[in-house]
């Protein structure tokens, strides 16, 4: 059989060079995903271990019946050079050594980590709080109506401190709205208060009306969203609200590491819809006469930097600190950042 002569146009030829060409792109495109998906399983395997250590230390770790503490030299992912801090930091000049830490909504304890390790190096001492049915606290956010409730932890934790004592509050987010709560029930334990792109109300308002701008009236707001839970059925008001992965990243997390979003993803929980929708009561007696600061995160997309101004204006703080290039979360994407204004503000007589 003797050999046989293919001939190929040139049309033939750039069709199977096509094909060629195509079946190379699949193959990269392929081990592209490829790769991505191993990428994203060690972030999440990374995050999962994380998240395993600190609910271990805050299982273990605690201050008074009610605390919950985290932080360790085991769990310092941030190592500050004792350089950087001794020139501008006179501990000395801090009276006020114990910061309370207060998540926002959604989160818990175990996001402050970053914080906590960078203060415990200076000498100071930072106690993270869970509140009711936020990180391992066991309360589900559909039984919490109430702020009362919801910032519990916090006022135990404030009542069980020696006659004495004083804390420096720091809240995120609505634990803004919690320590303004707080204050008002326990305006003798508190020396400052700090907050940090947070819901600083003034009296009669709602946590939720700061964010109304954004997410239109409650009622439509309740009425329209995708995001609301009815733990108490159809028929009954909404109890919770909790969104999806993506709303969470593009909120959020705009300018954190994936690893500190996947630790996220895994620990946020839903947040209770009652807390955040109700008026607070505060008194010029009580909370008008703690001395407030906030820090402003200039890149937040869940608290935009318009409204934090509008915030500032209309119930002024003793002084205003500003982050550049953070997302609403500084405690992730710029911790060292944070932590100088958090040593600033406490050096303040």
């Amino acid at each position: 059989m003797g050999n046989r002569l293919i001939c190929m146009t040139k049309k033939d030829k750039r069709e199977i060079g096509s094909r060629s060409r195509r079946r190379g792109e699949s193959s990269t495109a392929r081990a592209s995903q490829r790769k991505m998906a191993t990428e994203e399983e060690l972030l999440h395997r990374q995050a999962l271990s994380m998240a395993i250590q600190q609910h271990q230390q805050l299982s273990q770790r605690f201050e008074g019946s009610m605390s919950r503490r985290i932080g360790s030299t085991s769990s310092r992912r941030t190592t500050v050079p004792d350089s950087v801090f001794k020139q501008a930091l006179d501990l000395e000049s801090i009276k006020i050594r114990k910061f309370v830490l207060i998540h926002g909504e959604g989160f818990g304890a175990w996001c402050w980590y970053k914080t906590i390790a960078l203060l415990e190096e200076v000498g100071l001492v930072p106690i993270a709080l869970d509140l009711m049915g936020s990180g391992i606290n066991a309360a589900d956010a559909d039984s919490i109506t109430k702020m009362a409730d919801y910032a519990k932890p916090l006022v135990d934790y404030l009542q069980s401190l020696p006659e004495e004592e004083k804390v420096i509050l720091v809240g995120h987010s609505c634990g803004g709205a919690v320590i303004s709560h707080a204050i008002e029930c326990c305006p003798e334990k508190v020396s400052k208060a700090i907050f940090l792109s947070a819901t600083m109300v003034s009296d009669g308002q709602r946590p939720f009306d700061v964010f109304a701008e954004e997410l239109g009236s409650t009622e439509i707001f309740l009425k329209e969203s995708q995001f609301v839970m009815y733990g108490n059925g159809k028929d009954n008001p909404p109890t919770s609200l909790f969104f999806e992965k993506q709303q969470i990243k593009g909120l959020y997390f705009n300018q954190s590491t994936p690893k500190d979003v996947a630790l996220a993803m895994l620990l946020m929980r839903p947040i209770p819809l009652g807390p955040i929708m109700e008026k607070l009561s505060l008194s010029q007696e009580n909370y008008g006469k703690c001395k407030r600061f906030f820090i402003q995160t200039l890149d937040s997309h869940a608290l935009s930097p318009d409204i934090q101004e509008k915030l500032v204006r209309e119930n002024p703080p003793a002084g205003v600190y500003k982050i550049k290039a953070s997302d609403h979360c500084p405690f992730f994407s710029k911790p060292q950042s944070l932590h100088k204004m958090l040593l600033e503000i406490a050096q303040i007589p």
